[in-house]
Formats: structure tokens, C-alpha cells, sequence
């Protein structure tokens, strides 16, 4: 497949450092009961914060269901969700396959889906396969223009899989660890479940282990009462933010605590119910939609499907947001900060749900501002 690309001169930003493959079974309670965050109330003025400043420009055309994007030592590498094939894209306005995920099995929503980089260098990868959703360890080799993905080692599998509501954003947060985002794959119930793996926001070593710090001790589950929260960032004092799909109310914009439960199927959007924490923002779902989100110099960046736009939320005032691009780009799907501090985000106009324009699907950049 061509692709048509234009990459600004990147530098590599380090990784995170590590710190790793466990089932999902809980104790009856958590080791801490988690506070729900304060919203800051609707029209409270943020402060100074990084904005858009410019048009966007295209980086990248003619891919197909793109899903995931992220750089590794400055070389920007795109997840496919139906081909299974994991992209590098090059300088000389070209993109090539580093490697195929074997067994991916896309349905639906469902495929290869969430890539991360951990500090070594090594790719995980969340894909849907026959046996379940999973997340694999994949060596990589090579530099620049010749990179080749190795064998896989599997940290977790069985994660339930579904053509709706399958999540599969996964991420490395300021700790080290490798967080993980699952939908309910239907199976509404099991979001309460804290023995079942399904509408959960997991957290692991990047060995597949449940680390020492997990609220549910020797289990992988970070929090729940998830329907399909498919966007994580953190901001810069490490408040942690998931976007989440909604049923037919609300979607969400969370701030996430360890061991919080958020409701779902008992409640959707702020419901203001005893044990349940609350979203920090809503939208209806035809608006939003809200998938991959990134976080830079104080604002959130989140890709939305539905409402086509890309949605910025100050840190300093989460219930407020401004929309941009509004219809201009069709359905977008994935948001990252690039090396050279440009946002990078990504169309989802080929996944069979969207209307493709020529050269769709293709990831677009935009500088930002910081004041």
C-alpha cells in the first residue's frame, strides 16, 4: 500500500522506565478507597494552555483502518485494525510493513488495535484474536527505513472480545507501568465483576505481571464499571484521563483513581450515586465518540468518531471544551504528541463506518502553542 507522506525532522523522546502477566482475581476490597475527583464547575476560565495554532497538514495518506499511532526513537509506526499489519512511515513520503500480527481476527470494532513503546524499545501490541483479546511483547530490530518486528511473547490473553465495545487503547504511564483499557465486549455485567477482565481499565509491568501498587492486590484490574473506554493521558502532576464510550446518554471523560468503580451498567454519565464516580465532562454520544486522547502543556486532545471533531479539554477546567475541525476531516480516531511537538491525528473513515474521502484514511499534524 502507498502511502503519501510528509514528516518533519523528529527527535526521539525517551521512554518511559519500566517496572509487569496475571489473571484478574480480586479480594473483596481494595487496599484504598478512592476519593471522587471534584469537577471544576462549568464555566470556570482555565489557565494558560497549550492550544492549536495553525492548519493542519497531511503527513500520511491512503492507509486503511488506522488505528494506533506512536513513535519509537522518533520513527512514527501505525497500527492497521484489519490488515494486522504495524506501519512505518518514512521521510521520502513512503510507508512500509515492519511485520504482520499473526491470529488477528478483525470484526467490527475488533483487530489489531493499541501499540505502545516501552523503554527498551520493544512494541506491545492489544489485538483481538480467535481466542479472545490479548497484549503481546514484540521485539524490534533494525533502524530507520529497515525496522522488522521479532517474535511476540504473550502477557495476557483472554481479555473477552467483541465486534462492539472492545477497547484496546493501551499506554505506558509516568510510573512505568503499561495500562490497559478494555471494553465490556458485551457482557454488561462483567464490568462489576472485578474477577473478570472485560470493562476494565487494567495496569501491569511490562513483564505482564500485577504490580505491587495495584488497588486489588495480585490482580491486574486498576478500575472499573467500564462500558468502552478507548482514550488514556496523563497530565503533568500525573492525574490520569480516560475517554469512554457511552450507550445511548452519555459518553464520558473520566479522571481515573485506582480501585474507583464508574459505573457502568448501573449508571451512565453523572448520576451522582453513592458508590460510583462521576465523569468529569459529557457529551451525547452523536456529538462525540471520544477514542484516542493525548496531553500537552496542559490540555487534553481527544479524537472523536462520531462528532468528527477534535475536541481540546483544559486540565485546569475538565468540564469545559472546545471543538475544531468540526465535519472538516470525517471520523478521527487517534491523537499523539510527535517528537517535534506537533499533534498528530488520525481519520477512521475506511473502518466501514465512516465516508471515505480521496486519499483516506491519513493522519494530519498541527503545531501547537504554549503559553
Amino acid at each position: 500500500m502507498g502511502a503519501a507522506i510528509l514528516l518533519a525532522a523528529c527527535t526521539a523522546t525517551p521512554d518511559p522506565a519500566p517496572p509487569a502477566s496475571g489473571s484478574a482475581s480480586a479480594p473483596e476490597t481494595p487496599r484504598t478507597t478512592p476519593a471522587p475527583p471534584s469537577p471544576v464547575p462549568a464555566g470556570t476560565a482555565p489557565t494558560a494552555a497549550a492550544t492549536i495554532a495553525g492548519n493542519p497538514q497531511e503527513v500520511a495518506t491512503r492507509l486503511e483502518a488506522p488505528w494506533s499511532m506512536v513513535f519509537r526513537d522518533g520513527v512514527p509506526l501505525v497500527s492497521e485494525r484489519n490488515s494486522g499489519r504495524i506501519l512505518e512511515l518514512a521521510t521520502d513520503g513512503s510507508s512500509r510493513s515492519i511485520g504482520t500480527v499473526e491470529g488477528v481476527a478483525a470484526r467490527g470494532e475488533a483487530g489489531l488495535l493499541g501499540l505502545a513503546v516501552g523503554s527498551g524499545g520493544d512494541l506491545f501490541v492489544y489485538s483481538t484474536a480467535e481466542g479472545g483479546n490479548r497484549v503481546q511483547r514484540f521485539p524490534v530490530t533494525g533502524t530507520r527505513g529497515s525496522l522488522s518486528l521479532g517474535q511476540p511473547l504473550t502477557l495476557l490473553d483472554g481479555i473477552p472480545a467483541a465486534g462492539n465495545h472492545d477497547g484496546g487503547r493501551i499506554a505506558f504511564g509516568p510510573d512505568g507501568m503499561l495500562y490497559v483499557t478494555t471494553g465490556d465486549a458485551g457482557r454488561r455485567d462483567d464490568a462489576q465483576d472485578r474477577n473478570a477482565l472485560a470493562g476494565k481499565i487494567l495496569r501491569m509491568t511490562p513483564e505482564g505481571t500485577a504490580p505491587a501498587g495495584n488497588p486489588f492486590p495480585g490482580s491486574l484490574v486498576y478500575s472499573y464499571g467500564h462500558r468502552n473506554p478507548q482514550g488514556i493521558a496523563w497530565a503533568d502532576d500525573g492525574t490520569m484521563f480516560a475517554t469512554e464510550f457511552g450507550q445511548n446518554t452519555w459518553d464520558e471523560l473520566n479522571i481515573i483513581t485506582p480501585g474507583a468503580n464508574y459505573g457502568w451498567p448501573t449508571v451512565e454519565g453523572i448520576a451522582e450515586r453513592a458508590g460510583f464516580v462521576d465523569p468529569v465532562q459529557q457529551w451525547q454520544p452523536g456529538s462525540a465518540s471520544p477514542s484516542g486522547m493525548a496531553h500537552a502543556g496542559g490540555t487534553l486532545f481527544i479524537a472523536n468518531l462520531r462528532g468528527q471533531v477534535l475536541r481540546t479539554v483544559p486540565v485546569s477546567a475538565p468540564s469545559t471544551s472546545t471543538e475544531h475541525f468540526g465535519q472538516e476531516f470525517g471520523r478521527l480516531r487517534d491523537a499523539t504528541v510527535a517528537p517535534d511537538g506537533q499533534l498528530w491525528f488520525v481519520t477512521n473513515n475506511t473502518d466501514g463506518r465512516g465516508s471515505p474521502r480521496q486519499g483516506d484514511d491519513r493522519i494530519l499534524a498541527v503545531p501547537l502553542a504554549r503559553d
